[in-house]
């Protein structure tokens, strides 16, 4: 009964502080965010009143599933972006600022990092710098995403932001696998290069491939059906299997098969709507359906974010450097990269602004550190990345938001529409 409770009090009450938050033209993500933290362990959860919050963090834990598939959900939606027809307009310039930016920020981030453990050798080790640097490359999808819909922006931007976002994943597990397996590597002496190159190739060239072969099949069923709401309910389907087969994990010599189940579902999507005639209405269908899942996804991530790390002085310290030095990274790598495959002014001084959100996929990343426990600093990395995460998630929709606007991409209301709106609640409350 308390986790049925939980569930309704963070759908509830994100929707309710979407009411506070539109007062001061913030996004709904960031809403869903601070309701998140509010009825987290940190806030509420202390009060100890079962069904009032979160009362710990294995009760979050328990919710991953739903954590899962709405990430399944988010991805296969970022998947529609790459529809050939958009891709020779924008592809040439999403990959090289995709890799390039990430690049910039892994680079920054492992630089400033590494001064940091010269000068204080005792609070952070070059194995834990060398991590948290690839760990910088990774952007979350789903709060540049939510932004996008909510705002519905269509424009230059938009059109490279989503790929970006999508490549900017691929690109990261590739980045982390290799600076993981160094890290690892100066610990102990011993250099797996099964670890450093195989197995992160392996784990992309695999997940494309299922991803691929789910998008083609789904593509094939639903032309045995004609009604869109059984089309509609097989595109749901499979996304809950894709999520369920990237969960597989097979060991193979000194090979690890394994799954991204972003790249997985982002593949799907990809080939789906670019096979599938009726890939776009059932795409609006999807996303339609999944409004809720989205809000308690984002709900439980703000109830994730741990307050507590602000407790530790060297995670404060290291955290602050971390979130400055990647932003920078982030912008400048894609200022450069955008102004040399010639993109519009708005864009050069924009886009970087839209690619610092970071959350999912970051953690994931940590989890994969502290689960192999080879690294002293795994638990350091954790909280520094939760810093992060806590600052960037608040203020990452409201920079995407604003940036967004700024170039054009989200327009303002028109007077006519809201004096429309404001007229039928006036009609209701006299009628």
């Amino acid at each position: 009964m308390e986790t049925i409770l939980s569930i309704t009090l963070a759908l509830f009450a994100g929707l309710m502080m979407t009411r506070l938050f539109k007062r001061f033209n913030l996004p709904d993500v960031t809403s869903y965010l601070v309701m998140g933290v509010i009825i987290g362990p940190c806030v509420l959860g202390r009060l100890g009143i079962p069904g009032l919050g979160f009362q710990n963090m294995e009760q979050i834990d328990s919710l991953s599933l739903f954590s899962q598939i709405a990430l399944g959900f988010i991805a296969f939606s970022i998947g529609s972006e790459f529809r050939l027809s958009q891709l020779k307009k924008t592809g040439k310039q999403a990959l090289i600022i995709g890799i390039f930016q990430a690049l910039a920020a892994t680079i920054a981030v492992d630089a400033a990092l590494i001064v940091m453990h010269l000068l204080f050798p005792e609070v952070l080790s070059l194995s834990a710098a060398i991590t948290l640097g690839a760990i910088a490359s990774a952007t979350a999808p789903a709060a540049t995403l939510m932004v996008v819909r909510q705002y519905k922006a269509k424009g230059e931007l938009t059109d490279l932001l989503l790929p970006i976002v999508a490549l900017d994943d691929a690109v990261g597990l590739v980045l982390f696998a290799v600076s993981y397996g160094v890290a690892k590597a100066l610990d102990s002496s011993v250099i797996d290069m099964f670890t450093v190159l195989v197995n992160p190739l392996v784990e992309i060239v695999a997940s494309l491939s299922l991803g691929a072969l789910a998008g083609f099949v789904l593509t094939q069923i639903e032309k045995i059906f004609h009604s869109n709401t059984n089309r509609l309910i097989m595109t749901i389907t499979f996304v809950f299997l894709t999520v369920a087969l990237s969960m597989l994990r097979i060991e193979i010599g000194n090979v690890t098969l394994s799954f991204s189940a972003l790249l997985v579902c982002m593949m799907m999507g990809t080939v789906f709507c670019n096979m599938c005639p009726l890939s776009e209405e059932l795409m609006d269908a999807s996303d339609k359906w999944t409004a809720p899942l989205l809000v308690f996804f984002f709900v439980v991530s703000g109830a994730e974010l741990d307050l507590t790390v602000f407790k530790i002085p060297a995670v404060v310290v290291i955290g602050i450097v971390y979130v400055f030095v990647r932003s920078a990274g982030k912008y400048f790598g894609t200022r450069f990269s955008a102004k040399a495959v010639h993109c519009s002014k708005g864009v050069v001084n924009n886009l970087g602004i839209t690619l610092l959100p970071q959350a999912g996929v970051a953690l994931g990343m940590c989890v994969t550190v502290a689960a192999d426990g080879i690294l002293e600093d795994a638990s350091l990395i954790r909280n520094i990345v939760l810093f992060a995460i806590l600052v960037y998630e608040l203020i990452g929709p409201v920079l995407t938001k604003d940036a967004l606007i700024r170039v054009g991409d989200i327009q303002p209301q028109s007077e006519s529409v809201k004096n429309r709106r404001q007229n039928k609640l006036d009609a209701k409350k006299n009628g």
